[in-house]
């Protein structure tokens, strides 16, 4: 069967380029003029036409054109993790394993504390069905990068769908001896409780509150024995936390507590009640004080009702939008600091589109602010999502007004660098320098076209 690449000269015929993404629900009406002008001036995009291999010396003859192509891009930008991914997975497209392997390992060599890399380079080896290499990158990871959560839980959640659940389980000690969060332990809690391993579960939790003795742990703790029925060991859980959390002013009431309100519900809702109902109080008595709002927050966090701690950013994000657009008081606001807090829970949570929904109400209270244009496009690269997040540059430098530009342009120019759209990267340049003369753009433009051109002459040799 024929192999179809790209290749040779010519052209075939222009693609207009792609249309800003009409679920980006901030576009106003310049906004979308902007981007149609931009795409008018734009020239159209030359692709080789395709060319079909027929016998193994052409395809010899392909792979080593894209091999050299590949070799000389990551020379240039070898420090590009993208770079270096890319190549992997095309010799893993040419099934040929063992030299995506060796392209990881150099990698490595340049980037060992990435830790997307070591999670591209352990999908590798699962996708392939190389079990032991898996486990091999997956503890030089987590042995090298201890504090990356998410190596630990890759390599738990790898470990079960094989069904090597003492190997889960030996994963989860080694993490635990490094004393995580209380994410971390929950976890653990968890996977236990799933394979009906009650008595592991409350060993773990017996632990879990020596490490974290805060109100909300021994909560959990017991909150897991009234789900089973154990009412003593409940009530002994709330004697401990009494006698340990002898400085909290609302511990100190925890032995009283069951007596006088009778069920778990009512346990909980009185450790956390007093201060719940105090900072309702200052915040209604001053809506400015963030100090309080934050406390609330830190409050409910600690309780861990999702819907209550939305509930608390919402009304926060609510009450500093409003005063802003009633008396232009951003300076006397937070600075978006409640924004960054609560993008934080949603992104830990995986609720993107919902992160995407308070970039736009962000970007609506604070349009020349590029620290939010920024992290919006980021959001969009982590997920792949490249036109979602060339769209967000491009509205963010169409703005009339912002606080930092220099640092926009240049993670824009060094998002395109960095897909390897060199066109695109050069237009850019030149788009900039439409609007400065710095003479530092020249440079930086200079510097760009002596690497680009360099990569561009040595594919036109190869064709």
């Amino acid at each position: 069967m024929a192999l179809t690449t790209r290749g040779g000269g010519g052209a075939d015929q222009a693609q207009p380029p792609p249309a800003p993404d009409a679920s980006l629900g901030f576009l106003t009406k310049r906004d979308t003029e902007i981007l149609r002008e931009a795409r008018e001036r734009q020239e159209p995009e030359i692709r080789p036409p395709k060319q079909k291999i027929t016998d193994v010396h052409e395809l010899a003859d392909y792979r080593l054109r894209e091999r050299k192509r590949f070799e000389d891009l990551i020379r240039r930008v070898r420090w590009n993790v993208s770079a270096w991914v890319k190549y992997a997975k095309w010799e893993e497209g040419q099934k040929d394993f063992a030299r995506a392997r060796s392209v990881f390992e150099r990698a490595l060599d340049v980037a060992h504390r990435d830790h997307t890399l070591w999670l591209k380079y352990a999908e590798f080896e699962m996708r392939n069905r190389y079990v032991n290499h898996a486990r091999n990158v997956w503890d030089r990871a987590v042995s090298l990068l201890p504090r990356i959560d998410q190596l630990w839980y890759k390599y738990i959640h790898m470990e079960e769908l094989l069904g090597a659940i003492a190997n889960a389980r030996q994963v989860f000690e080694r993490w635990m001896s490094w004393r995580p969060d209380t994410a971390g332990w929950n976890s653990y809690i968890k996977f236990e409780l799933r394979y009906g391993e009650v008595e592991r579960a409350r060993a773990i939790y017996e632990r879990f509150v020596a490490e974290h003795p805060r109100p909300d742990t021994f909560i959990r703790f017991a909150k897991f024995e009234m789900k089973r029925g154990e009412v003593e060991r409940a009530r002994h859980v709330y004697e401990r936390a009494g006698d340990l959390l002898v400085d909290d002013e609302d511990a100190e009431e925890v032995p009283g507590f069951e007596k006088q309100f009778g069920d778990r519900e009512g346990i909980e809702d009185a450790i956390v009640g007093k201060r719940r109902f105090q900072y309702e109080d200052e915040v209604r008595k001053n809506p400015l004080n963030y100090d309080s709002w934050f406390d609330y927050i830190r409050l409910e966090e600690s309780v861990g009702n999702k819907d209550k701690i939305r509930d608390v950013y919402e009304r926060a994000i609510a009450n500093d939008m409003e005063r802003t657009h009633s008396c232009n008081a951003i300076g006397m606001s937070p600075k978006g600091k409640i924004f960054k807090k609560y993008i934080e829970i949603e992104l830990y949570l995986g609720n993107f589109d919902r992160c995407r929904t308070l970039y736009e109400k962000y970007i609506e209270w604070s349009p020349a602010n590029c620290y939010a244009w920024r992290k919006y496009a980021e959001l969009e690269k982590n997920l792949s999502e490249t036109d979602r997040a060339r769209s967000i540059y491009e509205l963010a430098i169409a703005q009339p007004a912002l606080d930092t530009p220099e640092v926009l342009w240049k993670e824009y120019l060094q998002f395109e660098i960095d897909e390897a759209e060199f066109d695109r990267a050069r237009e850019l340049y030149e788009r900039l320098l439409d609007r400065t003369k710095h003479l530092k753009v020249w440079i930086s433009f200079a510097e760009f076209e002596a690497s680009a051109g360099l990569g561009e002459d040595n594919e036109s040799e190869g064709i």
